[in-house]
């Protein structure tokens, strides 16, 4: 299946946001399928000029970037300069931010990044006002084929991916989520100027995995991996900020009850925890203890990325309420419960959570094959009827 390019759901917002802004950035991990994605939206468009800065030969055109620009410019061919992997020359911000001004039109600029707008934020606070950003995640549950039977139970084992999802087999995914692993810790992290050893970034990174869907003790990890709690949450925010990890918040709730305060950690990408935990199948996925918090951040991916905007948190009491996601937006409020059984059931403490929030609309995902209610207020859903429902309300 390589070669074959699956539509992204933020194509058109690409598009959109070009005839709104001088500058778009799209962020998004290493190989989640940027550039792809950014050649089908743009690269048929008279215009537009393409470099990828991690090509010599491209990064060398900007050796005096003010000179390449303005003589693209003055032969009245470019109108669009797309900059691919553009974490690698920071410095240019400044620049970028003097040629929007002086053309004063939208869709001057499309930026490709691999780090989060927090690890740039530095260098990209010059551009505040001309420019929006988008974050492309890796294949979504609303992005893979409908007509295939065994896309969720793939997209689940292997991962969003675009290499991982389309490979021809299993061990092919499972041999280009190794590789992608060991280049993302020996050459992508130092790139982007951070001086970690590669073998405790990695230990780390296996035990966030043991870890996934559990609440954060960097105390116990620091100890654990003989460095400081401090120490363990830069790390942490290395890994977040380039996509890796997520740490998921207690939900801000007005009640009485003691709330859970620590943050919830999870690996953004099934596929990678799958593959960081040495689990070669989707039968021992299923027969795995991280079996039920895999599909819990399977589902937790897809719903935030179908809500961009909306407060996410976790909700859980001492007396042993829980739900697995609320979503908020003004006065609407969401809870999602994840179950991986084709029979779920829910505890006592689901319901107390209920109570405890208010909730009126709430859903249990799990993989079945079709919506049904267990209660008023209360339906069962399999993970794409859930997303579509949720992205078009």
């Amino acid at each position: 299946m390589q070669g074959y390019y699956l539509p992204r759901k933020i194509q058109g917002q690409i598009e959109a946001r070009l005839a709104d802004f001088p500058v778009v950035a799209v962020l998004g991990p290493r190989q989640c399928g940027k550039t792809t994605l950014v050649r089908e939206t743009v690269g048929s468009l008279p215009g537009v000029v393409y470099l990828d800065l991690e090509r010599p030969s491209d990064l060398n055109k900007l050796r005096d970037p003010e000179l390449f620009f303005s003589l693209q410019r003055s032969q009245g061919t470019a109108s669009l300069f797309c900059l691919d992997e553009i974490q690698r020359i920071p410095e240019i911000f400044p620049l970028l931010r003097s040629l929007a001004d002086e053309e004063r039109r939208n869709g001057q600029f499309l930026l490709l990044g691999s780090a989060s707008r927090d690890l740039l934020r530095q260098t990209s606070e010059t551009l505040a006002g001309r420019i929006t950003y988008l974050e492309l995640t890796p294949f979504l549950a609303s992005e893979i084929p409908k007509d295939d039977p065994g896309a969720i139970p793939r997209l689940w084992f292997r991962g969003g991916f675009p290499r991982s999802f389309l490979a021809a087999s299993d061990e092919s995914s499972r041999a280009w989520r190794e590789s992608f692993t060991r280049t993302f810790l020996e050459r992508d992290i130092p790139q982007l100027g951070f001086n970690v050893p590669a073998a405790t970034l990695h230990r780390l990174w296996r035990m966030l995995a043991h870890l996934h869907g559990q609440t954060l003790n960097s105390s116990q990890l620091g100890a654990a991996l003989g460095v400081s709690h401090t120490t363990v949450r830069s790390y942490l925010d290395l890994l977040t900020q380039t996509f890796m990890v997520r740490l998921l918040e207690p939900f801000a709730a007005n009640t009485k009850k003691r709330i859970v305060k620590s943050p919830k950690v999870y690996l953004r990408d099934s596929g990678i925890l799958h593959s960081l935990l040495q689990i070669d199948s989707l039968d021992n996925v299923l027969a795995h203890p991280v079996c039920g918090t895999s599909w819990e951040g399977l589902v937790i991916e897809n719903v935030i990325a179908a809500l961009p905007g909306w407060q996410a948190g976790f909700y859980r009491t001492s007396d042993g309420a829980e739900i697995d996601l609320i979503l908020e937006r003004g006065r609407r409020r969401i809870a999602v419960e994840c179950k991986a059984s084709t029979a779920p059931a829910v505890s006592r403490g689901f319901w107390s959570a209920l109570d405890d929030l208010d909730i009126e609309e709430a859903w249990v995902v799990a993989p079945v094959a079709e919506v049904y209610p267990i209660r008023e207020r209360v339906r069962v859903t399999p993970l794409r009827a859930l997303v579509d429902h949720v992205a078009n309300a």
